[in-house]
């Protein structure tokens, strides 16, 4: 079960735990299920469910009350009661690793040990409440993997404990850092410290909507109700489908006249390392009469500026040309065949590395291998 965050108006935790509930098939009963497991651990938060609506659109608020204190906890502490409470063991390993991320974040912001980073009693119980029932949702509705879209960040400024800060907060940007954003629609915070840390922490990755076959569908209403768009968080639950799906991509492209082979070959292992979907260098006639190689990478959205800048490290270039296109991907299946050199997986295009082993292994041509699974992959497939 794969479920996918629209977050087309942001990301909080509230919003999130909201989306997941409303998704159910028995709303009622996920509630009492998130509202247990967060009261087992013992935070004095008082939660609850409310049908909204959001410009409109049919929503579930989640609401944590909290009696207002100058205490302050700790992230250890936290961590503890985490340990401690009657939740599934899933929901605590990714309870705690959102926690463990949003503190490193907020220890980066304020530049002191992790150990020392402490939240305000209130925040710390709204947090907690948040990210737990969040983790919880995910199990009660049997999520295996999540997908995030790109993450609007809001605008303006926003009223926190440390003052009036920019928005994004520092502690949403230093968790956003490599991810996809963007500013859209009212002036004010729209992805919160919460929202990043969650969303980070238990996505696979971000990018466009996987190709799915969907199940459910579920809103949790932010605090704001916009005139102009619904203020919520769609979560889309479904089965992967593995069809062909289009995807958008950037593509980057140098020409290159004066630099080793064997340098454009290590540029391009660093590439694929890093992520790049697809390296080619193809010769090209230059100014001149110059010989030299057009550098194309093949690269997801998020991954750009990364990749961008191992060409320049890596390379001889002074500039290079980004465009973005869209990527037709075929469905794609791996199958085990036995040939009588041994067994090795293909489809229609046989493992290289597999049959490349194979080869070595038999002591026969690489050629025949390759020839023989396709063999096998035909005959099986009748």
């Amino acid at each position: 079960m794969l479920c996918y965050l629209d977050a087309f108006s942001g990301i909080s935790g509230d919003m999130l735990v909201g989306a997941l509930a409303d998704a159910g098939t028995d709303q009622a009963a996920i509630q009492t299920a998130i509202i247990d497991a967060v009261a087992s651990l013992e935070t004095g938060a008082v939660l609850s469910f409310e049908r909204v609506k959001r410009c409109g659109i049919g929503a579930t608020k989640f609401h944590v009350s909290v009696a207002e204190t100058h205490a302050h906890r700790h992230l250890a502490y936290i961590l503890k009661i985490i340990e401690k409470a009657a939740l599934p063991e899933r929901a605590k390993q990714n309870a705690a690793a959102v926690f463990q991320r949003l503190g490193e974040a907020e220890a980066a912001v304020h530049q002191v040990p992790i150990e020392h980073v402490h939240f305000h009693e209130v925040g710390a119980a709204d947090s907690i409440a948040d990210i737990v029932g969040a983790c919880v949702g995910f199990e009660l509705l049997g999520v295996t993997s999540i997908v995030s879209a790109p993450l609007n960040v809001g605008s303006g400024t926003a009223s926190t404990a440390h003052g009036i800060l920019p928005v994004p907060a520092p502690a949403t940007a230093a968790l956003l850092r490599g991810k996809p954003i963007y500013s859209e629609g009212p002036a004010v915070e729209l992805t919160t410290p919460t929202g990043a840390a969650l969303a980070v922490t238990l996505a696979r990755e971000f990018g466009a909507l996987p190709p799915l076959k969907i199940t459910a569908a579920g809103y949790g209403a932010g605090g704001f109700d916009f005139q102009d768009r619904a203020n919520v968080l769609r979560v889309i639950l479904g089965e992967e489908t593995g069809a062909a799906e289009a995807t958008t991509i950037t593509v980057l492209e140098a020409n290159i006249d004066d630099l080793s082979p064997q340098i454009l070959a290590y540029a391009m292992d660093r590439l694929l390392e890093k992520g790049a979907l697809d390296v080619t260098l193809q010769p090209i006639q230059m100014k001149k009469g110059r010989p030299g190689t057009l550098l194309r990478v093949l690269a997801r959205p998020e991954d750009r500026e990364t990749l961008v800048q191992i060409v320049f490290a890596e390379t001889s270039t002074l500039g290079l040309r980004t465009y973005t296109a869209e990527r037709r991907v075929q469905a794609r299946r791996w199958v085990d065949v036995e040939t009588r050199y041994g067994k090795g997986e293909g489809a229609y295009a046989p493992e290289y590395e597999d049959c490349r082993r194979i080869a070595q292994e038999a002591g026969v041509a690489l050629k025949n291998v390759v020839a023989e699974a396709n063999f096998a992959y035909m005959k099986n497939s009748r």
